[in-house]
């Protein structure tokens, strides 16, 4: 790694600092310009002053943020320069617009992941471009979950899971009520579940429906489903999967379904309990975020030689690192885990 007297990126309360650019990097106090990762709440945030972000990501943060966010959109690859520092994204594979940041200057190359997925052999997913390591001299990487434990079934296991349970929901007359996070996981899960074999109809919440209309505005050919409004019940429907975020649960929209079933879906079902924690019917593993072999698999890609562990289980991901004789430190950061993404039930 090239040899510097001053880290290109830094720590600062309000967030990750590039000095010689003079811009943060998903700041969680207000600034004057930020880049911002992707559009999750706990790391896109309202009151900077100007915003740089990839481009599909801009309808997400302007309904986040407001139509009056000042935005300068990038393709990924695209290079800008912020005082003499070049400043490029590339794909997370997390959300829609979802972007590692590459920061080059004074010899050293830096990347600050964000939030990733790392896919694994055979999994598809047409939601949002698919993560991509990008070389570099030192690696801020995630750790929502940095530890062992974590490793995640093929995706399209885990969704034959679902729809097994649906079409066993069905038989019983009942819906499925399908929970997980709106911005993400909802439009991944309705992807690999809406399709022409499936057991019933499919149905989403308004605010499912709204994170829907904004990545079709960016070109997703998501399938076209209605939303449940507040007042409206299925009770004359017949098996239906409905999709909803995880505020809904016990609620009186919930309730209204009519007779269902009920299950989240999140990385943390992988936890003994956790299901019994959140008092669903059935829990499935099934995350936004690159597990434990996919975080190994990221940082190896990069080839650094130094990496900076934040968001999650860091030390348990710092010791095995430097074990592997890499080296390797820790940001505390004031980024959320899956959790970030639930919205209040309508």
């Amino acid at each position: 790694m090239p040899r510097a007297d001053v880290d290109l990126i830094t720590r600062r309360p309000e967030g990750l600092y590039c000095a010689a650019g003079d811009f943060f990097i998903d700041p969680w106090r207000p600034v004057a310009r930020a880049v911002v990762t992707h559009a999750h709440a706990d790391h896109c945030r309202a009151g900077h002053g100007s915003y740089l972000a990839h481009r599909d990501a801009e309808g997400l943060m302007r309904a986040r943020i407001g139509p009056e966010l000042r935005l300068q959109g990038l393709a990924y690859g695209e290079v800008v320069h912020l005082n003499g520092v070049a400043l490029s994204l590339h794909p997370a594979g997390h959300v829609l617009g979802s972007a590692q940041v590459r920061v080059a200057h004074g010899g050293q190359v830096w990347v600050v992941s964000g939030d990733y997925f790392v896919s694994g052999a055979g999994d598809v997913n047409d939601t949002c471009a698919p993560f991509e390591p990008v070389r570099c001299d030192v690696f801020i990487t995630e750790s929502t979950f940095g530890l062992p434990i974590y490793r995640w079934a093929p995706q399209r296991e885990v969704l034959a899971g679902m729809r097994a349970w649906w079409a066993d929901c069905a038989a019983q007359g009942r819906h499925a009520l399908l929970m997980g996070y709106s911005l993400g996981k909802a439009q991944r899960l309705l992807a690999g579940l809406a399709t022409a074999d499936a057991p019933g109809p499919v149905f989403v919440h308004p605010a499912v429906a709204r994170i829907n209309d904004a990545y079709r505005a960016a070109g997703v050919a998501l399938p076209e489903v209605p939303a449940v409004t507040a007042d409206a019940s299925l009770k004359r429907q017949r098996g239906a999967l409905v999709i909803a975020p995880p505020a809904v649960h016990g609620s009186r929209w919930a309730q209204a379904l009519g007779p269902h079933s009920d299950a989240f879906a999140s990385g943390w079902m992988r936890l003994r309990g956790a299901r019994r924690r959140r008092g669903v019917d059935r829990g499935f593993v099934f995350s936004d975020h690159a597990d434990w072999p996919g975080l190994l698999s990221a940082i190896r890609a990069t080839g650094a030689s130094r990496v900076i562990v934040t968001h999650g289980d860091e030390g348990a991901l710092v010791r095995y690192l430097t074990e592997l004789g890499l080296q390797a430190e820790a940001f505390a950061t004031e980024y959320g885990d899956e959790a970030h993404g639930v919205e209040a039930a309508e």
